[in-house]
């Protein structure tokens, strides 16, 4: 049984903004779970995987144009990042 993703709307925060919020959004959710991430920042889809892969979140890819979607799955045990740059390991 496959459970629906969780939607997370970005809006058009730049990315850094978005990747402490989504930091955030995604802290108490299971291992395995799907997010969508809605995200206007034309850096998104370059951001993204770079912050999955320093963090360890799976990076599905595009999952819509219109508006921007990327898909996401939460890691079980993500690497930590500082608390003001989503870019730095803690």
């Amino acid at each position: 049984m496959t459970s629906d993703p969780v939607v997370i709307d970005g809006g058009d925060r730049s990315c850094v903004r978005l990747l402490l919020e989504l930091r955030g959004h995604i802290a108490d959710l299971p291992a395995g779970t799907v997010v969508h991430l809605i995200a206007g920042d034309p850096a998104a889809p370059i951001d993204l995987p770079a912050w999955c892969h320093l963090t360890g979140h799976a990076y599905l890819g595009p999952v819509g144009s219109e508006p921007p979607t990327y898909a996401l799955r939460v890691a079980a045990s993500p690497v930590p990042t500082h608390p003001t740059s989503p870019w730095r390991p803690r």
